[in-house]
């Protein structure tokens, strides 16, 4: 992909960004500077807090009250937009320059109609009246991707899927036909196939139309995949920008080459999982911890109907291993794990857990499992009480269990902050002030702390970005090594599941589609879903056969 003017659309130089804090002035964005040309898409990458949100809104002039554009240029088709007046901005906005908003959950209102926000754009802009803005908004949800686009357009936002939102917000994004595409990580919550969609319209966008793309990332695969040149931020720093294929085939700086040996999709191309070695057919296997007889799971809908959201589903998890769910969301992962975990009850089928049938059980029998098997959230933001102090979180399942005194639980929560490469000092802090990847490290102490023999994942990294996402992974499998624990791994990403996974049970609408050893699964998909979850994985072009790829190979 090749730009079609040699003149920039978008130029940022010497950007400087600062928010007022209660206690001080925080330098978020030092300096930045990039630059977009027509029909070309430029990705920008780094992890939170290196200042690659701050830098795209700062093109819109759209930063929050207490934040300062202290110095520097945005300069769009030769006007410097961080001279202009608001009346002015609100000619470019919407109208030359498109924003993708990365949380399509809270991005849309949720009690107007899906073509009420498109036609507001159209409207807005002097594009249409009252009586053709409806008719302009189906045909932006239509060139935007979305399936029915007439039937679409009357409908409320929580009708729709995430994908389907995403597809909404781009179809608000180009209503107007802009110039310039912002989209600020627009499939980061997105499984891999509806991202590959979501991505593939951004690009047909900008060949079809020339329209440029600044595309905010923190995944360097989907970086490799779509963007001509990318612009590697660090710490409030361009530290790196080139083309597309020569930071990925031979990085300069520091911070680039640990990106790039930390994205699972660039890192896919070993031999064998990072942490997880598919077991020998000579090995003995493992003892069985957890079998999933035929599990069905209805769910009742309104005037008497039912939805059946997970079919007949059969699985095993063996001690000291990792069986990793996989499949889209709605594929019935998440409803299948709560079901061995006993959070809802099956419709029918039947659970074992290290020999004891717990189906129906209550009372002690289901204390006694609830013990012995814990479970990890995906939001790390979320699944930890925000009043209680590091200490408290680490030991609720003590005290719930009444396991020691005071001073034991004291000290055993200190035990697993070690465990976790957390200091001490943290005991006393509270979640509000940790990382993501703080927080998930409380949570997987939280989940040890009763020595359990499994522990369920759910989806425990896709919410961080990917160096975090490497040392969870890496702490897991060091834990598992240490305590013989299983694990089932649930997630939508097959190159996440490759680093950390012995076996692999794919599902797709409720059923178990193919399952299997790590290596036959990566090697020799048998089932056509499993091939496409494959292909959809990012960085695919980084991945095979291509000098990149070897390169980072040898590095890691």
């Amino acid at each position: 992909m090749t730009g079609r003017d040699d003149a920039p659309l978008l130029e940022v130089a010497g950007l400087h960004v600062s928010y007022l804090t209660r206690t001080d002035r925080v330098q978020a964005v030092r300096g930045a500077g990039l630059d977009v040309r027509p029909g070309e898409i430029v990705a920008l990458v780094g992890e939170s807090g290196s200042g690659k949100s701050t830098t795209a809104h700062a093109v819109l002039r759209l930063l929050a009250p207490n934040a300062s554009l202290d110095a520097g240029t945005v300069r769009f088709a030769g006007r410097d937009l961080a001279a202009l007046s608001e009346r002015e901005l609100r000619t470019v906005r919407g109208a030359r320059i498109g924003l993708v908003p990365q949380d399509p959950g809270v991005s849309l209102n949720p009690v107007k109609r899906i073509g009420e926000q498109v036609a507001e754009v159209l409207r807005l802009h002097g594009l249409a009246t009252r009586r053709t803005a409806p008719l302009g908004a189906v045909e932006a949800l239509e060139r935007a991707g979305m399936p029915e686009p007439q039937v679409r357009a009357r409908q409320y936002p929580h009708e729709l899927s995430g994908g389907m939102r995403q597809r909404a917000l781009i179809a608000i994004a180009i209503a107007a036909g802009p110039e310039l595409i912002v989209a600020d990580e627009p499939t980061s919550a997105l499984d891999v196939t509806v991202q590959r969609r979501i991505l593939d319209h951004l690009q047909h966008l900008t060949e079809e139309s020339g329209t440029a793309v600044l595309l905010v990332t923190h995944d360097l695969g989907v970086a490799a995949d779509r963007a001509s040149r990318i612009a590697v931020m660090s710490q409030g720093r361009v530290v790196e920008s080139g083309p597309a294929r020569r930071i990925i085939e031979d990085p300069q700086d520091a911070y680039t080459r640990r990106l790039l040996r930390s994205a699972p999709s660039l890192t896919a191309v070993r031999a064998r999982p990072r942490h997880a070695a598919p077991a020998q057919p000579s090995e003995p296997a493992e003892p069985v911890l957890v079998t999933a007889e035929n599990l069905v799971k209805d769910f009742p809908l309104p005037r008497g109907r039912t939805v059946r959201a997970v079919d007949e589903v059969g699985l095993t998890v063996h001690r000291g291993r990792t069986l990793a769910l996989v499949g889209e969301s709605g594929s019935g992962k998440s409803t299948t794990a709560r079901m061995i975990l006993r959070l809802v009850p099956p419709t029918s089928g039947r659970i074992v857990f290290d020999g004891e049938d717990v189906t129906a059980a209550g009372g002690a029998a289901l204390r006694r499992l609830r013990r012995r098997a814990q479970l990890v959230y995906q939001n790390p933001y979320a699944s930890l009480d925000p009043r209680f102090s590091i200490g408290e979180v680490i030991t609720e399942p003590l005290r719930a269990f009444r396991v020691g005194d005071r001073a034991s639980r004291a000290a055993r929560a200190r035990e697993l902050l070690d465990r976790v490469a957390l200091p001490a000092a943290t005991l006393d802090r509270r979640p509000a002030e940790l990382s993501g990847g703080q927080r998930q490290r409380v949570a997987i102490a939280r989940a040890l702390a009763l020595e359990p023999d499994l522990v369920v994942c759910d989806e425990p990294v896709s919410a961080l970005d990917v160096s975090v996402q490497a040392q969870v992974l890496d702490l897991l499998a060091e834990l598992q090594d240490g305590t013989g624990l299983a694990y089932l791994f649930i997630s939508h990403d097959l190159a996440v599941v490759r680093q950390i996974a012995h076996r692999v049970a794919v599902m797709r609408a409720g059923r178990v589609v193919e399952t299997g050893e790590t290596g036959a699964i990566f090697g020799d998909p048998a089932h056509d879903y499993t091939r496409e979850l494959l292909a959809a994985i990012p960085g695919g072009d980084a991945r095979i056969g291509a000098p990149g790829a070897r390169l980072l190979e040898e590095r890691t």
